[in-house]
């Protein structure tokens, strides 16, 4: 495939993630009005309680409740920033990772959470995107995304203490939400690179600078 093709795929790809998230944010916000209107009775319905199977739905449903506006507020940033980046080297990856990221965060939030709590928020998916870029790079081998992988980790080293344990924080979403974009980054790497690499003796001649400088080039920037 010529480097013209391969950059108008990457473009369009992104393309697609931006107005993926935008969708995404936009629906969070709508939710976000209904909830607020019902005095957040959705989040106490359809939120995660903990070791009650008739709640186990609330997997899916959690992520798009909030408790407050300054909680979607906290949210929405990192999420559009994390969402787009792990978006955008193909969204129907992007959508397998992000139902394996819900599932581990929801399940690890059911078995580890206090039972008289109820989860909410889409923090489990934030810190699940987050751990996907961090690794997604080291896996797939494509040096751009480890470049991005560590400005990101570098960029928003505080969200690592969103992973300790905290009185009132739904800790337990992050930390399993965090593992589940770790394995997504393993379980859809791109296999096809690096039979590529092998093929070609892994290294290329000049080093990574030359191959850095593609990858950019590739994206248009």
């Amino acid at each position: 495939m010529s480097d013209g093709r391969t950059a108008e795929i990457m473009v369009a790809e992104a393309r697609k993630a931006f107005w993926v998230m935008v969708g995404f944010l936009a629906l969070i916000w709508a939710v976000q009005v209904a909830n607020w209107a019902s005095g957040y009775s959705l989040s106490y319905s359809f939120g995660i309680r903990p070791w009650d199977v008739e709640r186990l739905p609330g997997i899916v449903s959690a992520p798009l409740l909030h408790w407050s506006w300054a909680h979607i507020e906290g949210n929405s940033g990192p999420l559009f920033i994390f969402g787009f980046l792990a978006a955008y080297r193909g969204v129907r990856r992007f959508l397998g990772v992000t139902g394996l990221i819900a599932v581990a965060s929801g399940l690890g939030s059911w078995f580890t959470a206090d039972a008289a709590t109820v989860g909410a928020g889409a923090s489990g998916l934030v810190f699940g995107y987050f751990g996907y870029v961090l690794v997604r790079g080291a896996f797939d081998r494509h040096l751009i995304d480890i470049v991005i992988g560590l400005v990101m980790g570098l960029c928003f080293a505080y969200q690592f203490t969103g992973l300790l344990p905290a009185e009132g924080i739904g800790w337990q979403a992050h930390v399993f939400g965090f593992a589940g974009g770790i394995l997504g980054g393993y379980l859809f790497r791109d296999r096809g690179a690096r039979s590529v690499d092998k093929a070609q003796g892994d290294t290329p001649p000049g080093g990574s600078r030359p191959a850095l400088l593609k990858e950019i080039e590739d994206l248009g920037l």
